[in-house]
């Protein structure tokens, strides 16, 4: 199996201090992931030669990192499962997730799951990582979902959401014509008390804001663009069906299945700045077919 490595170049910004702060500080390693390297089987090199975190750095010198390897669940079952992949590289896998599929394996769904497909590709491919959701989509949602390919990667993704640097969007299809073009709904959201699954809108909920924009209406459904503030479970769902609108074929928060059987909510857009490159990674995923007919 490959093993993960980095290189990064000293600025001369960083000539005379220590790897230990270059590491922290300008690259954003945690303590977890420097404790990793030097417990867990992982390597430091300063210009070729093995190195600790006291060494003194130079302008010009190379830092090269190994991680160590990263164990599995043994729980997960490789499945040779088709992917949509929709962008790759050495630190992120984007994939366009049909409705149907889980994200993660649970009592109820121990096979058929992106990450059952996932860790598959990873073995073919003969990378060593465990499966890193940077997001995570409702079985029945379809969408773009990215997937880090090392714990460094998705620490990085993971201060990127907190500070809302990630943009995601979403189509969906409600019942009902809305009465403006662009609106808010803002109400919390928090687990309805007799049920796991289920969530509702609750003055003791965690804040939740989803801001949408109509793209077509039908004399029974509005079709939707869909920005989300916050990132609660089942955000989407719970907001539109709080205001009277649930959205088409989820009958969990009210929706009817006559004309589609799952919620009628794709993840279409995804946009971030490349934590390793710098650069903006913009990805779009088609509409599946059954929502087509909508939209056209």
């Amino acid at each position: 199996m490959t093993r993960l490595q980095i290189t990064w170049t000293v600025a001369k910004d960083w000539e005379g201090k220590l790897l230990r702060e270059f590491l922290k500080v300008e690259k954003k390693l945690s303590k977890r992931a420097l404790a990793d390297i030097k417990f867990a089987g992982g390597s430091l090199f300063v210009n070729g030669e093995t190195a600790t975190v006291r060494k003194t750095l130079q302008s010009g010198d190379e830092v090269t990192i190994v991680f160590p390897p990263e164990t599995r669940s043994e729980s997960i079952l490789l499945e040779p499962i088709a992917l949509d992949i929709l962008f790759e590289d050495d630190h992120f896998l984007v994939i366009n997730k049909p409705a149907g599929m889980p994200t993660i394996p649970s009592r109820d769904h121990l096979s058929g799951t992106l990450a059952n497909g996932v860790l598959y590709y990873y073995d073919q491919k003969g990378i060593s990582s465990t499966f890193h959701a940077v997001n995570r989509l409702d079985r029945d949602t379809s969408g773009i979902v990215v997937i880090a390919k090392h714990r460094f990667a998705h620490d990085l993704m993971a201060k990127e959401q907190k500070a809302g640097q990630i943009h995601r969007e979403y189509i969906a299809i409600i019942h009902g014509q809305l009465m403006t073009e662009k609106g808010t709904i803002q109400a919390p959201i928090g687990r309805k008390s007799d049920s796991i699954i289920e969530r509702e809108v609750r003055s003791d909920g965690q804040e939740a804001i989803t801001h949408y924009t109509v793209l077509l209406q039908r004399d029974e459904e509005t079709v939707v663009r869909v920005k989300l503030e916050t990132g609660r479970t089942h955000q989407i769902r719970v907001h539109f069906a709080s205001i009277g609108h649930p959205l088409l074929g989820d009958d969990l928060y009210g929706g009817e299945r006559k004309k589609i059987d799952r919620q009628a909510l794709h993840s279409y857009y995804c946009s971030f700045i490349h934590p390793f490159t710098y650069e903006n990674i913009t990805i779009e995923a088609k509409v599946p077919l059954d929502m087509q007919s909508w939209l056209t």
